[in-house]
């Protein structure tokens, strides 16, 4: 199953004929202004772009809601940012 699939399905989108790979790229492209290097070998990487996609998704039209990110997000970013995986061990930075 490619990355693109997993996200489609992570995030309910039916059909495959939406811009899934745009919302992808965006995902990856917001990690990375955030300080994040890409890496789909990564599970928290991977879902912090699946958690995007998704929400971007769910709110593509106007619905008064002021979040700006989904719920959890943020730690997932400093996961990333100040962790280390060695030999399957998570190390502070």
């Amino acid at each position: 199953m490619t990355f693109s699939e997993e996200v489609a399905e992570y995030a309910k989108i039916d059909s495959m004929e939406e811009d899934v790979q745009g919302f992808i790229d965006s995902a990856e492209m917001y990690l990375t202004n955030a300080g994040i290097t890409a890496d789909e070998t990564n599970a928290i990487y991977k879902l912090a772009v699946k958690m995007l996609v998704t929400f971007w998704h769910d709110n593509r039209t106007p619905s008064g809601s002021t979040d700006a990110q989904p719920f959890g997000l943020a730690g997932l970013i400093s996961q990333l940012k100040y962790c280390v995986i060695a030999d399957e061990t998570v190390t502070a930075v």
